[in-house]
């Protein structure tokens, strides 16, 4: 199954006109494959009628088909067109050099297949597995093929003469040759004599000049565009025992397990997508609830940013005021005291502002005892002593100012 679906995938994504729908084309032939083991995928050319050759996706092989009690492998052949499975594929049976197509409502002499479920193509309702599963039990009743007749070399009498016979020929009815191709069972059922048809072509399938048009009248009666079903005017066709010794019981059992089957897994496959969808639905509820509850927050933040923009914005406006009213007073000419100048709102801020005032003042005092050693007004030891003390204060003003600083959260 691997190397089928690497061979669909390289197919499917390097062949020209490509497929429409790829995916749903995989998916319908690997499904065919899981229950069809005899059918292998390739890529081949196929020719229309009007002489055209187009690159398809070409499933080969046999199909197991129940008859009287044995199950024979018939050789089969389906064609997907590039519309797959919008479009019903060509479907054909292709007989092996000993066996020869035996033409019925359901196969031409050409070898394809005719069938309701081919006429009523209609996706998603139709799939390659359906069509199969039809085909096993239409094909259970009348098989497609029989044995060609062995034909002796260079006898030296008539096939007639009663003096000389011949053992094993003619082959008696109702038994299959002994050496059938295809798997382990006879790849066809037996059948008593020739239909006259000729035989099928095997090399270049399908033959050169394709298949013939398919007039517009035929299946249903009162349908267009369905070819009508060849006469059934086989001499094999009349011989009593072909479909009465299957019993309608079989045939009805197997059309209960091929629907059956079918209704299993379109149910199995609408549950999986229906879950999919719950569960896709789940997770997208669930971000919108997480959106939801960030959006919520958002607001939140911006609402207390926004009160608090309009107090900043109010005591800027205070502060404003107060300066234009320093401004008018400095213009008159009246004094200005530097306590009233400089006030501060919180005690916190006030120590704040005392402590660096007297920090700076710290550092004019010792500029100004280094000055008065430098002249000789002190003594190197006086001058020690004063700068210790200072120095000591001074540390203890920066410590004051970076512990307030800390407090109101003005760092450092």
């Amino acid at each position: 199954m691997p190397a089928a679906e690497n061979v669909l995938s390289s197919f499917l994504s390097s062949v020209t006109p490509s497929y429409r729908h790829p995916d749903l084309t995989k998916r319908d032939v690997l499904a065919l494959l899981h229950h069809y083991k005899g059918l292998t995928p390739k890529p081949d050319k196929f020719m229309f009628n009007d002489g055209r050759e187009r690159d398809l996706l070409h499933l080969q092989g046999t199909i197991p088909v129940p008859y009287k009690g044995q199950t024979y492998n018939i050789p089969i052949s389906i064609w997907l067109l590039e519309t797959h499975p919008y479009h019903a594929p060509l479907a054909f049976v292709k007989p092996t050099p000993d066996m020869q197509v035996k033409v019925s409502k359901h196969v031409d002499a050409a070898g394809k297949i005719y069938l309701p479920y081919l006429h009523e193509w209609g996706h998603p309702n139709s799939d390659l597995l359906g069509l199969v599963q039809i085909c096993i039990v239409t094909f259970s009743e009348q098989p497609p093929v029989y044995a060609k007749p062995k034909q002796p070399q260079n006898l030296p009498y008539p096939l007639h003469n009663p003096q000389f016979p011949q053992a094993g020929y003619p082959p008696q009815p109702g038994y299959p040759p002994q050496n059938a191709g295809y798997g382990a069972q006879p790849g066809y059922p037996p059948q008593q004599q020739a239909t006259g048809y000729p035989p099928y072509p095997t090399p270049g399938y399908p033959p050169a000049g394709g298949y013939p048009p398919a007039p517009n009248t035929g299946y249903p009666p009162g349908g267009g565009g369905y070819p009508p079903y060849p006469p059934a005017t086989q001499a094999g066709a009349a011989r009593p025992g072909t479909a009465s010794s299957i019993g309608s019981e079989h045939i009805k059992a197997s059309i209960l397990s091929a629907v059956e089957d079918k209704v299993r897994r379109r149910l199995r496959e609408d549950f999986s997508q229906n879950q999919a969808e719950c569960e896709s639905l789940r997770r997208t509820q669930e971000e919108l609830n997480q959106g939801q509850n960030k959006l919520t927050n958002m607001l939140a933040t911006i609402k207390h940013e926004e009160g608090e923009l309009d107090s900043n914005i109010r005591i800027l406006d205070s502060k404003k005021e107060e300066m234009e009213d320093m401004l008018e007073k400095m213009e008159e000419g009246e004094e200005i005291s530097c306590d009233e100048a400089v006030s501060a709102s919180f005690p916190l801020y006030k120590q704040l502002m005392n402590a660096f005032a007297e920090e700076a003042a710290t550092e004019d005092a010792i500029y100004f005892l280094g000055e008065a050693l430098r002249k000789g007004a002190i003594e190197v030891e006086v001058f020690l002593r004063q700068a210790r003390d200072i120095s000591r204060k001074q540390f203890m003003m920066r410590e004051t100012m970076a512990k307030c600083r800390a407090k109101a959260g003005l760092g450092q």
